[in-house]
């Protein structure tokens, strides 16, 4: 199983950045789809997910009402539209795989599967 996150860049607080992430290796049906963030020094923090099958989706409450999370099921990618950028939003963001259980978890080390990790910087 592989998870393929791109998009991470340099923005300026206020902008905008769509991060994706590919995955192959499995097909996903029945999983939970998360972005996770960790920035220095700090713990790895639950971002927002989806139910694949469903679309259902969940964020927490730094990102909502900015990030939107959506999957493209022909294309196996999960998306992560982020707007309205912060400082605070600075980190290396995770896409990650839950094929225990199609209910939403927030608990990062629920999640079976990692991509490698792409950086978001926002400048102020």
């Amino acid at each position: 199983v592989q998870l393929q996150a791109s998009g991470g860049g340099l923005v300026q607080a206020g902008g905008s950045l769509r991060l994706s992430c590919a995955g192959s290796g499995r097909t996903f049906r029945n999983d939970v789809m998360g972005w996770f963030r960790q920035a220095p020094g700090k713990e790895r923090e639950f971002v927002a997910a989806i139910r694949y099958s469903t679309g259902g989706t969940y964020y927490s409450d730094s990102v909502k009402g900015r990030f939107t999370i959506s999957r493209d099921i022909a294309k196996k990618t999960v998306d992560l539209q982020m707007k309205s950028l912060k400082p605070e939003d600075t980190a290396i963001y995770y896409c990650a795989a839950d094929a225990e259980t199609s209910e939403i978890r927030t608990v990062w080390s629920r999640y079976e599967y990692w991509g490698q990790g792409t950086l978001v910087t926002v400048s102020s």
